[in-house]
């Protein structure tokens, strides 16, 4: 059944929680039943993310406090 990998920066548990529930609705609402999907989050720090030539722990650090 589905399986729904997010690639993010680090995240706060209460928001992992929210985008697993929100995620899995949305595949039950199609008749997929709630335990057969499933949803891997990968959060990796924002220093080993870059873009545009900067690291994005740079370029995005007031969204860091």
């Amino acid at each position: 059944m589905p399986i729904v990998t997010i690639e993010t920066w680090p995240l706060k548990n209460d928001m992992k929680k929210e985008l697993i529930q929100k995620i899995t609705e949305v595949f039950s609402k199609t008749g997929i039943p709630a335990q057969a999907v499933t949803i891997v989050i990968h959060d990796t720090p924002m220093e080993n993310w870059g873009s545009g030539g900067e690291l994005h722990s740079e370029k995005f650090k007031d969204m860091m406090k």
